[in-house]
């Protein structure tokens, strides 16, 4: 449940930072690399220690929670502002996402989070267990790069200008990886803790891996 509780956070926290573009050593990104490669270690714990079906749920949990505060932010920047409001231009800025933004963002988190899950899954069972760090960080190269490939060129073709994507998009997925390596060491320990709080290492031998099976847990 804490784990649920704190994914959703990180993408709404996620959704309202990437309105800002930030610049870290000259190399111009968004906000939101801040929190969002946060939910990818979420996901790698869940999937490590409750297995793909659990991790399933958690990603579509997050997706419903994320449209649902999105959805709100719309109609709120839709609604007349008060007489006395005078600050209907930085309200629009943060909640008024685009529709082009806001599809790109879930089709991107959707197909990148299921790609990081799947990952996880498939290499558990094939290195029966061992070399968690090593399946982590390539699960976080796959789903981030599904995500940067997806939601860059949808979101932003044309805004950004189409030579700078590929440089953007490719600083995306490596400082994400970097921050998930950085984080391993705090990820392995929590990981161990789960599993000996829980009682629990799933191995997802059988597991169908359709991304629609949502209530099979």
């Amino acid at each position: 449940m804490l784990f649920s509780i704190l994914f959703c956070v990180c993408l709404i926290t996620a959704n309202i930072l990437e309105t800002k573009q930030i610049s870290v050593l000259g190399i111009s990104l968004t906000g939101g690399l801040l929190v969002f490669p946060v939910s990818y270690i979420i996901n790698d714990c869940v999937c490590e220690v409750w297995g793909f079906r659990k991790a399933r749920l958690l990603i579509w949990t997050g997706f419903a929670m994320n449209f649902f505060f999105v959805l709100l932010g719309a109609i709120c920047d839709a609604i007349p502002g008060a007489p006395y409001w005078h600050n209907d231009a930085g309200f629009h800025a943060i909640f008024g996402l685009a529709p082009r933004v806001a599809a790109a963002s879930f089709v991107a988190f959707i197909i990148g989070s299921f790609a990081n899950a799947y990952v996880m899954s498939k290499m558990k069972i094939h290195d029966q267990g061992r070399h968690f760090s090593w399946r982590a960080i390539l699960s976080t190269i796959a789903g981030e790069s599904c995500d940067s490939i997806i939601f860059f060129p949808l979101a932003l073709g044309g805004v950004v200008p189409w030579p700078d994507l590929p440089a953007l998009m490719i600083w995306q997925v490596v400082l994400k990886t970097v921050y998930e390596v950085i984080a391993l060491p705090v990820t392995i320990r929590v990981v161990k803790a789960l599993k000996a709080h829980e009682g629990e290492d799933v191995y997802d031998n059988g597991v169908n891996y359709s991304i629609w099976k949502v209530f099979s847990i």
